[in-house]
């Protein structure tokens, strides 16, 4: 049995299918309605849990916010934030409506203040957002409410990251790192699988993931033949809709592929180079075993003119061993094409 955590009921660990965080993050634009409509959306495909960002903008961010426009939009990352951040009442709402329907509720916060809403209304792990990784204070002040932790690590450095993971487990909380370039979308050159394994080498007590900003799912399908746990993407139920991270969220029928093929795919992990035992019905007809290519007398010498290798391979002598025959004789008489048993040779 290899490490896990636990989110909820939910185990998350080598040994269990991948755990598929849905992220309608900010998505909604706002709305709480359209919020509703994703949750539909993704609780139809297969959703297990579903993430939100929680932006409390003044506690965020500083008034020179307004002056700093992202890569993905054409206006202030305060204005975004600003336009799409539901309130309290209203995340209390999403959180409900996700719960409803058997699914698990988690969210960003983005500042002391969002993490404190959070707590309040009782969300049972935290996922901290590539920009925050080195944001100590506030890693310290979530890792003090003792839940599981899910941490982006997009931008940072090993170092960078030790640190925070140095305060997490003085916590003695649950953590996960996941793997992650902020590139919106992210092209697949710069995806840097490498950089999830070398967390996995490094942190040894962490579970390991991927927070993908690729179109497609193929980065999350192989994080999960490298080991990955947790696979994160941004979700909308149409590609149709506004917005910054529209361009790299899956919709429905992505979702509902990347759960199944990412399920597939962890089952496929491991093992070692051996036959596995159910093989042996194909072992049977594809294995070649030596037989005689002409009749035998007994005392006859075995030479490449009278033994040869065929199928099947329910003969004794497997075709490995033709040339250790070779030389030797046969202690009885044998007909031609007949499979030879180590009891036939001379000793």
């Amino acid at each position: 049995m290899n490490k896990y955590m636990k989110i909820e009921n939910r185990k998350v660990g080598e040994d269990y299918p991948p755990l598929i965080i849905v992220e309608i993050g900010i998505n909604h634009e706002g709305s709480l309605k359209v919020a509703f409509e994703m949750v539909d959306a993704a609780y139809e495909s297969g959703a297990e849990i579903i993430k939100h960002q929680t932006h409390v903008v003044e506690d965020e961010m500083s008034k020179a916010a307004k002056r700093v426009i992202p890569g993905n939009t054409d206006v202030s990352i305060y204005d975004v934030m600003e336009r799409c951040a539901l309130n309290e009442e209203d995340e209390i709402k999403l959180k409900k409506y996700v719960e409803s329907k058997g699914m698990i509720f988690i969210s960003t916060p983005f500042s002391r203040a969002a993490a404190d809403r959070l707590e309040r209304i009782g969300v049972k792990a935290y996922k901290i957002g590539s920009g925050e990784c080195n944001n100590y204070p506030l890693i310290e002040h979530i890792a003090s409410f003792g839940k599981p932790i899910i941490l982006s690590t997009g931008m940072n450095d090993i170092e960078s990251i030790r640190k925070s993971v140095e305060i997490m487990e003085k916590h003695g909380v649950q953590y996960s790192l996941l793997h992650c370039t902020n590139l919106y979308p992210t092209p697949a050159n710069l995806v840097r699988l490498g950089g999830m394994v070398e967390l996995q080498k490094e942190f040894p007590n962490s579970i390991i993931g991927l927070s993908d900003h690729t179109i497609n799912n193929n980065a999350c399908l192989a994080a999960s033949a490298l080991g990955a746990s947790i696979l994160e993407r941004h979700f909308t139920d149409s590609k149709d809709r506004p917005g910054p991270d529209i361009i790299c969220s899956m919709d429905p029928k992505e979702l509902k592929e990347l759960i199944e093929g990412s399920k597939d795919i962890q089952k496929m992990r491991g093992g070692k180079k051996e036959p596995a035992k159910e093989e042996q019905i194909t072992i049977d007809f594809a294995f070649a075993t030596v037989v005689t290519t002409s009749k035998l007398k007994k005392g006859d010498v075995l030479t490449k003119e009278n033994i040869w290798v065929k199928r099947p391979g329910t003969g004794e002598i497997k075709a490995a061993k033709y040339e250790s025959l070779l030389g030797k004789s046969v202690n009885k008489d044998i007909e031609n094409d007949e499979h030879l048993s180590w009891s036939d040779i001379e000793e």
